[in-house]
């Protein structure tokens, strides 16, 4: 049987898997999608940031 891969929606809560990236290992929460792309809301104790970050460098949370 195939498996079936998990969609990534917004709202859906991810982790960036991309060694070369500063926000890797980072958890966020998808905002919204736009081609191969999603924006990607990061929080943290007093700050917050939006990054957009390619859809092939998260992994569902």
């Amino acid at each position: 049987m195939a498996s079936v891969e998990a969609l990534i929606l917004p709202g859906s809560n991810v982790v960036v898997n991309e060694i070369r990236s500063i926000y890797n290992g980072y958890s966020g929460c998808v905002q919204r999608i736009s081609g191969d792309r999603a924006a990607v809301l990061f929080e943290g104790g007093n700050w917050d940031k939006l990054v957009t970050i390619p859809l092939k460098h998260l992994l569902l949370a």
